[in-house]
């Protein structure tokens, strides 16, 4: 195609361009061109085009005329705040992109899709890695097209070639223009209001904002009053680069930001990865850093593996001196010696489950310091693993040895033996069986086994993958069942160690002075949890049901209940199960008057109360989120709720966070609920503190004063209706936080992250909305919403930046998913920097 143009000048403000251009087929009269552009104060307007065109033609013609439209002043790069980034931003392809190493790899893919060397339009996306956007895609396939002039279903693999050197090149503009001929399907080089509504209901759809495709004409509306000012009906190009690069930027530039990029840069420096050549002298920093880091687990293991090897050992020497031994040899020793050890670890696994007395000690000693009580559940696992491998050395051999032996001796050989089994001698293995000691030890194990086996996460959380007659069998509460029968299983152990056929003295069957104590202890602290007022029926104050499955429950306190933001307590609800009891973080701060939890609907037990309470729940108004029901003036009969009956609070590692001036807390989904504790009794701090500056309150006593001088606080969900949880919190520090004591940073991952063209329009949406009304339009608070994940390390980095020589208190809370990452970064940061981070973790 060839292409003329030529220009004259009235003056500097008027001139006249004329274009022409002709597709080089034989006829002059059908395939030529002629445009006239007037240019006035440096805008273009059309005087006059007359054309014959092929269809080929039109879209070529259409992005000749946007490329001298478009030659208009544009926004000075170099003095926005936040062009920079923005530059970088508006990629179609993202590095999470399955894309591989690029066009090699999507050349393949083509291959492997094309139908008679063709790729059809519904495999573009799969094709170049836009896997789960193909409403989005589809619009950039359209787009992309139109550009050619062609309205084609598929495309060679040449034309794909084209397709992606425009959509992953460097060019900002280039990515630009792509973007914008999504939007303008009529190539004229204007958006209209119509179409500012479907672009914002695309970027919606393709990041799961639901929220934001029922107000698409109140966002539709704020863009169009941003940019067109004229009151035109339209936008240009132009106008929408304005929006892009002027998106405010969330740097700081006061001087003192000046000095943390200095030390930023330092620290970037001081945490590159360096590797010691010499091998012993690795090994020997990474084990110091081990027993640094895990000094408590490893000494209070220590002392039980020596305990057990005690026990065994004394026992095993025992019968090895006795008469016994002459006729069933080492066998006996090592049942015996298995046995010690048994009855040890029988009696120790109650202690970790003792919560009320792990709440005393933690709180009320000072024997947290040397024995790690957060890992109480990991130490009552260890011990079972213990039980588990006594009971195979134990049964093995009896069954495998001891009986055979016994079975095949001789007449001489029985002899020192017959005042234990009297003098009919046993002939096969049901005479064992049939002994009072036989058949209680078979009833312990297959009760143990079944026990163990549901206690498995991959039964206790329905992970297993089985057919539905079994999968009923499984589950939180076949976990709850199988673990009580503990009961039965102590009760056979007592008389099993009473009937045992080698002892015959009272003294020496010692199981009954093992399990003594424990057994006493654990049955004093469920006569307590049952009769304590704590433990009696709530006043249910308010109830909500928000999306993501979330039931809030709003208690009154129960008289003299005091607890600490951090702990748990145990909720009981008869309607469901009366036997059942299900811990969950508390949510309301200490001094708060009232009680609240939040449940995440994911087992039997919880749905089931989820519906009972969504029974009672009326349809919120518009200024509410979810299912809501208020106070009891409000519920004119309360006994319309379930009766719920509490047991607490316990103690958890969330806790300690008083010990610090520096927090970091992080939550990911329903894990965030102990931290909002946290964040809710750092807010009262500073309210008080007002109040009393202000004269307005003199009654709130020092003692309940947090330490906590500044809390960072990072929140990671998948859905948007998540964010809805906690708005009331996250309203409350944005208006009495005057001084930013807390940093809020939520992050929705259902969201492509910043700088993806999927969220580029929610990303300038949600800047102009924030801007003009204060208010997130992804969270629908006053705290603006991030994309995608965080970036841990920069997290770090960030604090540590602004916490030279402190100790910061990292709390987590949620799916182990991150957990190594997270631990790997605390001790990261705290070898080679001055900050100290002490990781501590609670997951579920």
């Amino acid at each position: 195609m060839d292409e003329e143009m030529e220009s004259s000048s009235e003056g500097e403000k008027n001139k006249i361009s004329r274009c022409k251009a002709t597709t080089g087929s034989g006829n002059p009269d059908e395939d030529y061109v002629e445009i006239t552009l007037e240019v006035r104060d440096e805008s273009i307007s059309t005087m006059k085009a007359k054309a014959t065109l092929r269809s080929v033609l039109s879209g070529k013609l259409k992005t000749m005329v946007k490329s001298l439209s478009f030659a208009s002043p544009r926004l000075d790069r170099s003095k926005s705040s936040g062009a920079m980034f923005a530059l970088r931003g508006l990629r179609f392809i993202a590095k999470n992109d399955a894309v591989g190493r690029g066009w090699e790899d999507v050349g393949k893919r083509f291959d492997e899709l094309a139908i008679d060397g063709k790729l059809p339009k519904s495999k573009f996306g799969h094709c170049i890695g836009m896997v789960e956007s193909s409403e989005f895609v589809n619009e950039l396939y359209e787009a992309l097209v139109r550009r050619r002039g062609t309205t084609s279903s598929s495309i060679t693999k040449s034309e794909l070639f084209e397709f992606w050197e425009q959509i992953t090149g460097n060019s900002f503009d280039a990515r630009l223009q792509i973007f914008f001929d999504m939007v303008d399907k009529n190539l004229d080089g204007r958006i209209t209001g119509d179409e500012v509504k479907e672009i914002i209901a695309l970027s919606a759809s393709a990041n799961k904002l639901s929220k934001i495709k029922e107000k698409v004409d109140e966002y539709a509306a704020l863009i169009m009053e941003e940019l067109d000012r004229d009151n035109l009906g339209y936008i240009e190009l132009h106008n929408l680069e304005t929006l892009l690069l002027q998106v405010p930027s969330q740097s700081n530039n006061s001087p003192s930001s000046a000095n943390k990029r200095a030390l930023n840069k330092m620290l970037s420096q001081k945490l590159i990865p360096t590797k010691d050549r010499n091998p012993l002298k690795r090994f020997a920093r990474n084990l110091s850093y081990f027993f640094m880091e895990n000094w408590k687990r490893i000494w209070v293991i220590t002392l039980w593996i020596f305990i057990c090897m005690a026990l065994f050992t004394w026992k095993f020497l025992q019968y090895k001196r006795r008469t016994v031994f002459e006729v069933l040899g080492y066998c006996v020793s090592v049942a015996k010696g298995s046995a010690e050890t048994l009855k040890f670890n029988m009696a120790l696994i109650l202690l970790p489950v003792c919560r009320n007395t792990i709440t005393w000690l933690r709180t009320k000693s000072k024997l947290g310091s040397v024995v790690p009580f957060d890992d109480n559940i990991n130490f009552h696992k260890v011990i079972a693993v213990g039980i588990a491998v006594g009971i195979g050395l134990h049964a093995i051999s009896h069954l495998a040895c001891d009986f055979p032996r016994l079975l095949h001796a001789k007449n001489v050989e029985f002899e020192p033996v017959k005042k234990f089994f009297g003098d009919e001698r046993p002939d096969n293995y049901g005479w064992f069986m049939k002994g009072t000691d036989g058949w209680t030890g078979v009833i312990m194990v297959v009760l143990m086994v079944v026990a163990y086996v549901l206690a498995q996460s991959w039964f206790r959380r329905n992970r297993a993958n089985l057919p539905k007659s079994l999968k009923r069998l499984t589950g939180f509460n076949a976990f709850w069942y199988s673990h009580h029968l503990f009961v039965i299983i102590y009760v056979l152990l007592i008389v099993h160690g009473y009937f045992v056929y080698l002892s015959k003295e009272w003294y020496h069957k010692t199981t009954w002075m093992y399990l003594a104590v424990p057994v006493i202890l654990y049955a004093s602290e469920r006569l307590i949890r049952a009769f304590r007022p704590g433990a009696k029926a709530v006043k249910i104050l308010k109830v909500a049901v928000y999306p993501g499955n979330v039931l809030s429950l709003y208690m009154s306190k129960p008289k003299g209940s005091k607890y600490t933001s951090g702990q748990y307590i145990y909720v009981n609800c008869s309607d469901v199960s009366p036997l059942q009891w299900h811990p969950f973080s508390i949510t309301s701060a200490s001094g708060d008057d009232y009680l609240s939890i939040h449940i995440r609907t994911l087992g039997d037990w919880t749905s089931q109360l989820k519906s009972l309470f969504s029974k009672v729940c009326q349809l919120p108004s518009t200024s509410q989120s979810g299912l809501f029901i208020a106070d009891i003036g409000q519920a004119n009969n309360i006994t319309r709720f379930p009766r719920l009956l509490i047991d607490g609070p316990y103690g958890a590692p969330a806790q300690d966070y008083r010990n610090y001036d520096v927090l970091l807390l992080v939550g990911l989904g329903i894990g965030a609920t102990p931290l909002i504790s946290i964040i809710r009794d750092v807010l009262n701090n500073i309210k008080n503190q007002k109040s009393i500056e202000q004269g307005t309150n003199h009654n709130v006593p020092i003692k309940n004063y947090v330490a906590t001088k500044r809390a960072y606080f990072y929140w990671v969900t998948r859905e948007q209706g998540s964010l809805e949880w906690f708005s009331e919190v996250m309203n409350e520090v944005a208006e009495y936080d005057s001084e930013g004591m807390i940093e809020l940073h939520n992050y929705c991952t259902s969201v492509y992250e910043e700088g993806d063209a999927r969220s580029a329009l929610i990303t300038m949406l949600q800047s102009l909305h924030h801007a003009k009304s204060g208010i997130d339009i992804v969270s629908g608070t006053r705290v603006r919403t991030h994309f995608a994940r965080p970036d841990w390390r920069s997290v770090f980095k960030h604090v540590a930046v602004n916490h030279v020589n402190q100790r910061v208190g990292v709390f987590y809370c949620g799916n182990t998913c991150i957990i190594g990452e997270l631990k790997r970064l605390a001790q990261d940061f705290s070898r080679k920097t001055t900050t100290k981070f002490e990781f501590h973790k609670e997951n579920f």
